[in-house]
């Protein structure tokens, strides 16, 4: 089969072979496969534990092919399938540790990466996969990564009493994970303020759905004027984003960290009197679980959320698609169509 592999800082197509299923495993066809920037994190190596080169891609949809022993008691061959389940922790989980048991699988000691489905063919464990309905196209693969992180992340609005009517910061408001925010968060009832960077990003989170949509050197005198964020929702993989997601809050207001930017960027600090005076809460949010998946789907299903596909591409186009993305050319998600 044909697959995108990191090599030496670029994309490459290789040649490889099918792993066969094991025990609870299937063999997903791929039809299409998302481009995610963690894949790009990795293929830059932006990231210090980012090997030279490996396998990418971890957001796709696909028709279950072949089935391992076991895997007839959680799907069947035919199935049209999304997996992914935001890369990490998506493949394996042992249910029964403290972290799983408790709702948190990705923490779990035993889980294992979804790494290699920008590929013809994908093996993966059988209880990380959603069986879809036709009302989700093919071209909502990016719900299994950039919508699944923005869903665990906007749900925990609801875990911290943050409620409706709200203001609710969305720093990356117009990228890959933001653009779910801003939908999910106005769908819930929340007053979305968007931070981005240009007219046509400011403009297409208006059309998303945000009450406010501001550069970043604005944001502070726009949330100053309606009595702070709430809540932060930093999507942004800038250390400044981090920052200023911060500087936005109230008092008492809550803090979600979530993209993940560069190494060299370094560490983002908070002084003790700075805690002091906000009383906040901070919190990390990585990727979701199996259940959110299914609420997401639901929910896109339903017309409340979709992916903006701004750049399709073929396999062999995976190295033009990843520099397009570095370079800021679309906005929203790319999609490796491999159909």
């Amino acid at each position: 089969m044909r697959a995108a592999r990191a090599e030496g800082g670029a994309v490459v197509v290789v040649e490889t072979d099918t792993t066969e299923p094991g025990r609870d495993e299937v063999v997903v066809r791929i039809h299409t496969c998302g481009v995610c920037h963690s894949d790009l994190h990795l293929v830059k190596q932006d990231w210090s534990f980012a090997p030279p080169s490996g396998p990418i891609g971890h957001e796709a949809i696909g028709v279950v092919e072949r089935l391992g022993p076991g895997a007839e008691r959680f799907v069947s061959v035919g199935d049209r399938v999304i997996l992914g389940l935001g890369g990490a922790g998506g493949g394996y989980w042992c249910g029964s540790c403290e972290f799983c048991v408790d709702g948190h699988p990705r923490l779990c000691s035993r889980a294992k990466q979804v790494l290699g489905a920008m590929a013809e063919t994908y093996t993966i464990w059988a209880p990380a996969l959603v069986v879809l309905p036709g009302a989700v196209d093919d071209l909502e693969a990016p719900l299994a990564c950039g919508g699944l992180t923005a869903y665990s992340a906007v749900r925990k609005l609801t875990t911290h009493d943050i409620g409706p009517g709200s203001v609710v910061a969305v720093l990356g408001a117009a990228g890959g994970l933001g653009h779910y925010a801003v939908q999910l968060a106005a769908a819930f009832g929340h007053r979305v303020l968007a931070v981005d960077v240009g007219a046509d990003r400011l403009a297409f989170a208006r059309d998303l759905g945000a009450e406010w949509a501001v550069e970043p050197g604005d944001a502070a005198a726009t949330a100053a004027a309606i009595g702070g964020a709430h809540a932060s929702l930093v999507f942004a993989a800038s250390i400044a984003g981090y920052r200023l997601g911060f500087e936005l809050l109230r008092k008492r207001g809550l803090f979600v960290g979530v993209g993940l930017p560069a190494t060299e960027q370094g560490a983002f600090s908070v002084g003790p009197f700075e805690m002091f005076s906000k009383d906040p809460t901070i919190v990390f949010s990585a990727v979701g679980t199996v259940q959110e998946m299914r609420e997401l789907v639901d929910l896109a299903a339903r017309g409340v959320v979709r992916s903006h596909i701004g750049r399709t591409g073929s396999l062999d186009e995976a190295g033009a698609v990843f520099e397009e993305l570095a370079a800021g050319a679309y906005l929203g998600r790319a999609v490796i169509d491999l159909r």
